[in-house]
């Protein structure tokens, strides 16, 4: 978990040297004659919070982002991307002022609908003053030009600098390093990237490849768009000595993996497994919900460069290589975890920050009935879903005291083992409750109708209620938000482990984030 912090004093000289980085409020562009928008509205800034619990100084209310166009160039000599971020917004209120999330970004210069516009750079906020106020509900393209070093020193950062190159780690809160975005999983938007790279180099995105240009200079441009919305956290963009590898997945489905191409050989015993896994899903989920699937093992073994196993960019999940040189039965649960997320989390995204567990739980759900099903003891040396369920259940009591509630995260514990096999405890609980065909029909119904969007903990609980034909909205509430462990139908015996007086929150280090509470690793 990368932790959030305000840019004062010497790291505020970091964000840029284009710009004025000032304190408080900037001028703004309300007229002065009074005019509205002609609804009896005055232009207002726009309020700098989607109001996430977790992360409440993320995004910005005052408009809602239908695309991204990303045009980047990356010079291997420097190391630099010099970029050029063009959204389509629609307003949602008059503005005098927006803002995008920013932070790390030397900016060069912003225009509104073909306009100059005034720029200040504010802690983590690029704050704009369009030329003319922006009405309510009206479309407009801002564009921000700006290089941006992925190696330079940040109190978080997206980016994975390799020998070759780099590739992104955005979640949660830190897509606005590579690019300014309204960075918040509930405003997902259409995506193209258009990398260009020297020709030694390949560059991919999420999405598919729809154009490639070879270029003066021996260089070459590659252009990826995203068939569906995305989510800025989910965004991957990655440049290296790479080989694109192509196979077939279940029904025709084109899977792409990129890998480096010193490594291609030794990571084909991983990269094969792939096709069965999507077959086992789609059993259990339904069709696979994008253009293409695949991994990318970063080109790095640096145990810095990010502290996690995999995370699941949209239709490129990124791995830490050596990882992945194991033998299956060390490597195919969590590569079912990260599969998941093309389900329970890219397509559906989190409405706030505090439904992670909706990600996590239905992640380490499904990874370990692969794991089980195929009699691969897990970390415990259990080897039944029963039998890790009742040693989840006996720590209850003791994980929401040090990690809260499983759906009530904050910023310092939001990757804690309570989102994770805490929220699988959730989901077992109504299977129990159920049963199991109900089961697999809310979880199916549930993908259905928030597909392409971002749903809440609350929206789940409805669809449970509503799909399963009995009012669950008090039993799972207990689950999700109660300070103790409920009963867990058909299971008098269980037992919660009591808490003891003296136990405390575990220390964390520093700005690290956390993701290794997996049980499927």
């Amino acid at each position: 978990m990368r932790y959030r912090t305000r840019v004062t004093g010497p790291a505020a000289a970091l964000i840029g040297t284009a710009a004025v980085v000032v304190g408080g409020n900037t001028a703004q562009a309300a007229p002065a004659d009074g005019r509205t928008d002609g609804a009896g509205t005055a232009p207002a800034p726009a309020p700098e919070t989607l109001g996430d619990p977790v992360f409440p100084a993320l995004g910005n209310d005052g408009y809602r982002v239908t695309s991204y166009h990303l045009d980047l160039s990356y010079d291997a000599t420097t190391a630099l991307v010099d970029a050029t971020a063009t959204l389509e917004i629609r307003t949602t209120q008059c503005l005098s002022r927006l803002s995008l999330d920013a932070l790390g970004l030397d900016i060069a210069s912003v225009s509104v609908d073909g306009r100059t516009a005034e720029f200040a750079q504010v802690d983590e906020k690029l704050r704009i003053t369009p030329a003319r106020a922006l009405a309510d509900r009206a479309r407009a393209t801002v564009r921000v030009t700006y290089t941006a070093d992925p190696r330079r020193s940040l109190p978080h950062t997206a980016w994975v600098p390799t020998p070759d190159g780099f590739a992104l780690c955005p979640q949660p809160d830190s897509a606005h390093t590579v690019f300014p975005c309204n960075d918040h999983p509930s405003d997902k938007a259409g995506l193209t990237v258009r990398i260009t790279v020297p020709a030694a180099l390949k560059a991919v995105a999420s999405g598919a490849l729809v154009c490639t240009e070879h270029l003066a200079g021996d260089r070459t441009a590659y252009t990826y768009r995203s068939r569906s919305p995305i989510a800025t956290e989910l965004v991957q963009i990655t440049v290296g000595d790479y080989v694109v590898k192509d196979r077939q997945g279940p029904h025709g489905l084109p899977l792409r993996d990129v890998v480096p191409t010193a490594r291609a050989e030794a990571l084909e015993p991983a990269l094969a497994l792939t096709p069965g896994l999507v077959e086992w899903l789609e059993q259990r989920l339904g069709a696979y919900p994008f253009e293409t699937y695949g991994l990318l093992p970063c080109n790095s073994d640096d145990p810095a460069a990010f502290d996690f196993t995999g995370l699941e960019t949209q239709t490129l999940t990124l791995y830490k290589p050596n990882f992945l040189l194991q033998a299956e039965p060390k490597i195919g649960s969590h590569m079912m975890h990260e599969l998941v997320h093309s389900y329970f989390g890219n397509s559906v995204s989190p409405a706030t920050w505090a439904d992670l567990w909706l990600n996590e739980g239905h992640a380490d759900f499904y990874g370990l009935l692969y794991r089980y099903e195929r009699g691969w003891p897990d970390s415990l040396g259990l080897t039944t879903f029963e039998a890790r369920m009742k040693d989840t259940y006996a720590r209850g009591d003791q994980w929401r005291r040090t990690s809260g509630p499983v759906a009530a995260p904050n910023a310092a514990n939001l990757f804690d083992s309570q989102r994770y096999l805490g929220g699988v405890l959730v989901l077992y609980a109504l299977r129990q409750l159920i049963g199991e065909d109900a089961f697999h029909a809310v979880e199916r119904a549930f993908l259905a109708r928030f597909r392409n969007s971002s749903a809440s903990t609350e929206d789940y609980i409805t669809v449970a209620s509503q799909v399963s034909g009995q009012d669950v909205s008090g039993f799972l509430r207990d689950w999700l938000y109660g300070t103790s462990t409920p009963r867990m139908p058909g299971h008098p015996d269980w037992t919660v482990t009591p808490v003891t007086p003296s136990l405390t929150a575990p220390r964390r280090k520093s700005g690290a984030r956390w993701h290794e509470n997996s049980a499927t690793l």
